[in-house]
């Protein structure tokens, strides 16, 4: 968070210290530019703050808060990381009684959808099956946190030979170069589903405790 300070009165300057004491910092007052309005909601002062802040009346002077703490992931930050490193995602998928199903995949960022394996016979491979509407959970648990939640439909192959290079590929994200090919062919064979989700909603926040 920072902070700019409109104006001078001893009430506003201990809301300074008070927000410095809990951790804030603080802008120059040009922060608060003279064009920019508040954020969400009719300016609090003539002077107003810019978008991602919010204007606090103290007296004679306003106090702008700039919520800088987390922002929107798209396009290329967002492909880095769903890209990054090898967390494994949470699916949700459908019950036949309507209840959700979440279990932890293996899955890779590939043309631009999410592409990952399952047996025909689990649980969230029947579910798919029968309904293909998904949620994939994707999550950064290291401070400042980030994470993705994409929805939308799997399609569905069988194909072995175009299962077994994505397999190979799935398993080097998760087991590296040593163990993809041996993890791959062991994943790709009968009973097993490739699946492609593509992205038809996503919300993606990144440095959420920044």
């Amino acid at each position: 968070m920072r902070l700019s300070l409109v104006g001078r009165n001893t009430g506003a300057l201990l809301m300074v210290f008070f927000l410095i004491a809990a951790g804030a910092g603080l802008a120059p007052h040009g922060d608060c530019g003279a064009e920019a309005h508040s954020c969400g909601s009719p300016p609090l002062s003539e002077t107003g703050c810019p978008p991602g802040c919010i204007a606090v009346p103290v007296g004679a002077g306003d106090l702008c808060l700039f919520w800088d703490m987390a922002h929107q992931m798209s396009g290329d930050e967002l492909d880095r990381f769903l890209s990054a490193g090898s967390p494994t995602g949470k699916l949700a998928t459908v019950r036949a009684d309507g209840s959700p199903h979440v279990a932890p995949i293996w899955f890779i960022l590939h043309q631009d959808d999410l592409v990952f394996m399952t047996g025909a016979e689990t649980v969230k491979g029947k579910n798919m099956l029968r309904d293909p509407r998904v949620v994939l959970l994707v999550e950064d648990e290291r401070p400042p946190f980030a994470f993705a939640t994409v929805e939308g439909t799997v399609s569905i192959s069988r194909n072995l030979d175009e299962m077994l290079p994505l397999s190979i590929a799935i398993a080097r994200r998760y087991m590296g170069d040593e163990l993809a090919e041996q993890y791959g062919r062991r994943n790709a064979v009968e009973g097993e589903l490739l699946l492609r989700l593509r992205r038809v909603r996503v919300t993606a926040v990144a440095e959420i405790a920044d």
